[in-house]
């Protein structure tokens, strides 16, 4: 008899998306659709250094609860996707063919997986969580949509090619380099070989002929801060109290940008990341129940 109580998880994974975007983040900007025009037969070392480990994202995935299913959508006839059949059917993952059109070699992986996902919540109404992985932001929709029926919805995405807003739409939104069980990103190799020089599109044009640009991504660590004295002037607004929880700060740091993770920005542990702040915050560690305020001025 299954407990009406526990947390049941469904993983829906863009494969194409994870692998292109850990690839590109790995070896450099563009790079896989340029090796990819050579043959990877001659770039394996490069594939080897962008391994994805299946294993931790299905990992983390059920540290949220039990696993129901666990779906993943691409064309395993590509080499580059079939040598991690053998990875996905052992740890129980459904794999979704997917035919790329030829006009475009996009495989539509989104539509699916969304169709997928919606009649899911509708055929399995005691799922609780949906962990989408992939950093695209046509899945802004299908998150959205998750939380209206009522689901907790987590997001998976590759560093430096997820989404902002996707990340916003989720409840929490996790990068797979801060996994736990994945290795530090080392820099890819120097090589003599020169970028070929990109055609500019009508699009990008008239984007260069507008004066109004999209501003550079801010600094994360200045973001964290911010994110940090927003949270505890909210929190002192809210319950009239200097000294907050550690762990409701942190909460309500996610809330506010579900993306947020300490680990990401370099630091062990919530606690390490305040005391980095210590010239806007007082950490009281006196007792196990760890406390933080603002200091005065800020």
């Amino acid at each position: 008899m299954t407990d009406s109580g526990a947390a049941r998880v469904a993983v829906y994974l863009d494969f194409d998306n994870i692998v292109i975007s850990r690839y590109d983040q790995v070896n450099g900007r563009n790079s896989f659709q340029r090796d990819k025009a050579k043959g990877f037969d001659e770039v394996r070392d490069k594939l080897d250094r962008a391994t994805v480990d299946v294993g931790a994202v299905i990992d983390f995935a059920s540290s949220f609860g039990t696993l129901v299913l666990t779906r993943a959508y691409a064309d395993w006839s590509a080499e580059i996707n079939a040598r991690y059949r053998g990875q996905l059917v052992g740890r129980a993952v459904d794999l979704v063919q997917l035919f790329p059109a030829a006009a475009y070699g996009k495989n539509g992986a989104d539509i699916r997986l969304a169709v997928d996902a919606v009649e899911d919540m509708f055929r399995l109404p005691d799922l609780t969580h949906v962990v989408i992985v992939a950093g695209d932001s046509d899945y802004i929709a299908l998150a959205q949509r998750c939380k209206r029926l009522g689901r907790y919805v987590v997001g998976i995405g590759v560093a430096g090619s997820s989404s902002r807003m996707l990340a916003a739409a989720c409840d929490e939104f996790v990068t797979y380099d801060a996994l736990p069980g994945v290795p530090a990103l080392e820099p890819a190799p120097v090589t003599d070989e020169k970028p070929a020089p990109k055609r500019r599109s009508t699009r990008a044009k008239a984007a260069a002929a507008d004066p109004v640009e999209d501003p550079e991504p801010p600094d994360p660590q200045a973001s964290a801060t911010g994110l940090l004295t927003r949270a505890l002037r909210i929190g002192l607004e809210k319950d009239d109290a200097d000294w907050l929880h550690n762990s409701a700060v942190k909460a309500q740091m996610k809330r506010m940008d579900p993306s947020f993770s300490e680990k990401a920005l370099g630091f062990r542990s919530f606690s390490d990341f305040l005391r980095s702040r210590s010239d806007i915050v007082e950490l009281d560690e006196s007792s196990t129940i760890r406390m933080v305020r603002l200091r005065d001025g800020v």
